[in-house]
């Protein structure tokens, strides 16, 4: 085999398939994108979970720890078959999460989460008598 071989070249056309590096649906995301931006009075959080549901999002809020987990699920099906029967069928499954830090903490008794077209937005009230000091170092 010289340089200049490619590795399909090589393989059987019964092990390619196996040899491919495991395909990414771009339908289905990789991580959660936030975007944050803040007010005197709250944090606003925009959340990219594309293909998630209501039911399959949990939001977990710890103080000034906030963490978004989303359970992944799909199911694809090829019927390329004679008399339409399954021949393949994928599902897939899984959980992506993301957690971050927020300067304040969040009143989490007054936080509202919606989710709108894929994005999880949130509202996040500041907890009030929460600010930070500075400590003098003696």
């Amino acid at each position: 085999m010289n340089a200049l071989t490619r590795f399909d070249d090589v393989l059987p056309e019964m092990f390619r398939r196996f040899a491919r590096p495991l395909a990414f649906d771009p339908d289905l995301p990789a991580e959660i994108r936030i975007d944050v931006s803040e007010n005197e009075k709250e944090y606003r959080v925009s959340a990219e979970v594309p293909g998630a549901r209501k039911d399959d999002l949990r939001v977990v809020i710890d103080g000034n720890f906030v963490s978004i987990t989303a359970d992944v699920k799909k199911d694809i099906e090829d019927q390329h078959a004679k008399n339409g029967r399954a021949i393949v069928r994928e599902t897939i499954r899984g959980s992506i999460s993301r957690g971050f830090t927020l300067a304040q903490e969040v009143d989490e008794r007054t936080a509202v989460a919606k989710l709108e077209d894929g994005v999880l937005r949130l509202t996040l009230p500041k907890r009030t008598g929460a600010t930070s000091k500075l400590l003098a170092i003696q």
